[in-house]
């Protein structure tokens, strides 16, 4: 039995119907860009994450982009997030102008560790953005009141957290602003490209509207320079039928999740997932972490597992922040599980047959690396 790491074709085969009639609706009214698809969306959106206002980009980048631009950070200014991310996160800072600063992560939960944040910030700092890692959320009451001291905006990276909670609360609503991705790969994935941007704060997301439509308050009236960020319609419609679907699928990924966990339970080799007390992980990402990744890797992939690596090399190692001047060792935590951290398929439409034959072959891999 071969198990593919995603299978988007099952994921969307049972709305096929659907998917097919929303994207004619948008071909007939010729909403592409922006209007009412997704307008209702946005709405829609807001409302799954308990907040005032969603504002639709056409990635999660430009979404951590304009949520920056829109707080004021710019040349000079400092952002302090987790090197355990996507390059995307700091990618949004630098094109902001300002200089990305790194935090080591807690080795539970892979997210940015709060008892390292206040030894990071500067006269200089200007905002935090914590990364919600794999579906689950930093721990955000510490980096809040660090915030909160310091008068620091708080921009959540939720790209792989849609739906994921802290005490209750949803992820994205927790600081200033959150950010999503809809990534075809995530729990909320359109056909494309797109994002977006989540606030309760009415003035932040008046500027990130008129940001991400070249700066318009008006047709052809520019009043600030802004980029072409707009999220299309198409993606908006499909988006909206997903969306439907999103806390169903992501209870079927705590599922396979926790029957991963029970296979797992007794396999010393391996460090598996951790479920922070204070949140409800939606296991975008189901990693592992095993001694000999890279060779576990090229065992499953002939046993025709699918796997992969989030992410392999830390960002304040990558060659293109070489500028920076970090060296290795500067945060042995993200550096450390860089090196170990393996993803296992997980998708709503694993089945429990599909589960039991990856833990096995991942089991029968790492009991025969271990010394005699």
């Amino acid at each position: 039995m071969n198990v593919p790491f995603l299978d988007l074709h099952a994921h969307h085969a049972p709305h096929l119907a659907e998917f097919e009639a929303a994207i004619r609706g948008v071909i007939e009214c010729g909403a592409f860009a922006g209007g009412p698809y997704v307008a209702a969306f946005e709405k829609e959106f807001a409302d799954f994450c308990h907040v005032r206002h969603a504002i639709g980009v056409g990635s999660g980048t430009e979404a951590l982009w304009l949520a920056l631009l829109a707080g004021g950070v710019g040349a000079g200014d400092e952002v302090i997030t987790s090197p355990g991310t996507f390059l995307a996160t700091a990618e949004a800072i630098t094109y902001c102008g300002a200089t990305p600063v790194f935090v080591d992560i807690d080795e539970q939960t892979y997210t940015l560790d709060p008892a390292q944040l206040e030894a990071a910030i500067t006269p200089r700092t200007k905002a935090i953005i914590p990364v919600h890692l794999h579906g689950q959320t930093a721990d955000m009451d510490p980096i809040l009141a660090v915030a909160r001291q310091h008068k620091l905006l708080v921009i959540e990276d939720a790209c792989q957290a849609h739906g994921a909670d802290y005490k209750g609360r949803r992820a994205g609503s927790l600081g200033d602003a959150g950010c999503f991705s809809f990534y075809p790969g995530k729990n909320l994935g359109a056909f494309g490209e797109a994002g977006a941007v989540v606030t309760n704060n009415d003035e932040l997301a008046l500027k990130m509207q008129t940001l991400r439509d070249h700066g318009q308050s008006r047709k052809y009236h520019h009043s600030v320079v802004g980029w072409n960020c707009r999220m299309d319609g198409i993606q908006a419609a499909v988006l909206q039928i997903k969306l439907r679907h999103l806390e169903e699928s992501n209870a079927k990924r705590r599922e396979h999740a926790a029957f991963y966990n029970e296979l797992f339970h007794d396999l010393e080799e391996v460090i598996l997932p951790t479920e922070a007390p204070h949140g409800r992980h939606v296991f975008h990402i189901y990693a592992l972490r095993v001694r000999e990744r890279d060779d576990t890797i090229r065992q499953l992939t002939e046993a025709g597992i699918g796997s992969g690596i989030h992410y392999p090399v830390p960002v304040h190692l990558q060659e293109c922040y070489r500028s920076l001047g970090y060296q290795e060792g500067d945060f042995p935590v993200a550096e450390r599980v860089a090196r170990e951290l393996l993803s296992l398929p997980m998708f709503p439409e694993l089945t429990r047959a599909q589960i039991g034959k990856v833990a096995q072959v991942v089991r029968e891999i790492v009991s025969a690396a271990v010394p005699a």
